[in-house]
């Protein structure tokens, strides 16, 4: 099994407002196709099942960054924007949140018709994968949400959540076919949710034996069965804690990571970096956000250790760390999607450019030990907020952007 561990999600309410999840649906789209074209849908499965990497995904797409919201409305961006397109990715978003799950095995069905793939052996992996983690991990979480992400050469992923009401929480659930050796023997790609300490998982490699015990002794005392049943209560591993606050703060964010993106977005002393990355033109808050959107496309798995630091690409909805820059948010989906389309007709130019922002970003982090001040950068990120259209949740009509911007920053 291939398990990242556990992560506290508090539960949060109301709806991604449509002028967010529009966009949502744009640069998540853009950012698959770039995984795409530059590893192949493989290691986007891979990807999406890592919860680490799902997390820093969601957040720089402007969601909340510590919520369970992230997993629907990414999903939901995901499935509205990939589905279109998936006679030239072979990619397909299956299912959804609430009846739209249960109508899961039909849309399979759909697809197999049209690929040749086994309906029944994928409906039986999606079927189990929800059974399992509603029934076999004991943890107090019922399963609201499950998505069914499948290729046309039959590998698959699957990302569930589950809902604890009565202590506000849920937990994601991550499972990637080329892992699975069994359903029933350490399946999961990972598992992410509130660590309540040790709880019941006969789906672990350690429960072999209570699950023959379970299936070919039913007659056994029930006190011997619960004393087999409670040897396997499973170790989850690394845990991604994901606090009820709203706030970031500087123990959410690595600052030298940070440092790097700042100080390439807003020292001079590298402007001629970024001027010969064809992105002539482009204001340093935009370049901070690209370069965190490249990091989600070219970064290894150690980098999104600190999901929240990809909040700071393009703000969140909630107004944390800062307001959603409309403006700055808007010319990223344009600059990634021209880089996408020049990709297509064979021009990796532009993306080739993004990939190294984040190599030079990553440059000046092991070479200049840039450290940025979390707390000066999120009131600079407010204060400009306003300039950049920023917008939350709360905010009604439209915000209109300032002509002027100061873009000189000092956090170091």
């Amino acid at each position: 099994m291939k398990r990242s561990g556990t992560a506290d999600l508090p539960l949060h309410y109301g709806q991604v407002p449509q002028w967010l999840a529009n966009r949502m649906k744009e640069i998540g789209g853009a950012i698959t196709l770039s995984i795409i074209h530059e590893y192949g849908r493989d290691e986007f499965l891979r990807r999406i099942s890592d919860p680490f990497w799902f997390q820093a995904f969601g957040a720089v797409m402007g969601m909340d960054w510590h919520s369970s919201g992230i997993t629907p409305s990414v999903m939901y961006a995901l499935k509205r924007a990939l589905n279109p397109l998936s006679h030239e990715t072979g990619l397909y978003i299956l299912g959804g949140r609430g009846k739209y799950s249960r109508n899961t095995p039909d849309e399979i069905t759909e697809i197999s018709t049209k690929t040749g793939l086994d309906a029944d052996k994928l409906i039986r992996a999606s079927k189990l994968s929800a059974k399992i983690d509603n029934t076999c991990i004991d943890d107090g979480c019922q399963i609201y949400l499950h998505n069914f992400i499948l290729t046309e050469d039959g590998k698959w992923a699957v990302v569930q959540q589950g809902m604890d009401t009565i202590n506000a929480t849920a937990r994601r659930y991550h499972w990637l076919s080329e892992n699975i050796k069994s359903f029933v023997d350490n399946p999961h790609a990972a598992i992410e949710g509130e660590n309540k300490g040790d709880i019941l998982n006969l789906s672990d490699s350690r429960g072999e034996h209570a699950r023959d015990v379970i299936v070919e002794f039913l007659s056994l005392h029930p006190d011997k069965q619960l004393k087999e049943i409670q040897s396997l209560f499973s170790d989850t591993g690394r845990n991604l804690y994901m606090p009820s606050r709203h706030n970031v703060t500087p123990k959410d964010v690595n600052s030298k990571r940070m440092g790097g993106v700042l100080a390439l977005a807003y020292e001079k002393q590298f402007k001629n970096f970024t001027d010969v990355l064809l992105l002539n033109g482009i204001g340093p808050r935009t370049v901070q956000s690209l370069a965190l959107v490249s990091e989600v496309i070219y970064g290894a798995p150690a980098r999104f250790s600190d999901p929240a630091r990809f909040s700071f690409a393009h703000g969140g909805k909630d107004g944390h760390p800062a307001p959603v820059p409309i403006k700055v948010y808007d010319e990223s989906i344009s600059i990634l999607k021209k880089a996408v389309n020049s990709a297509k007709i064979g021009n990796s130019d532009r993306l080739n450019s993004l990939k190294r922002l984040s190599q030079i970003a990553y440059h000046i982090e092991n070479n200049y030990e840039p450290r940025a001040d979390i707390n000066k950068l999120i009131a600079h990120e407010r204060r400009i907020a306003k300039n950049f259209g920023g917008k939350t949740v709360f905010d009604k009509g439209d915000n209109k952007a300032d002509s002027k911007i100061d873009t000189q920053l000092k956090l170091f």
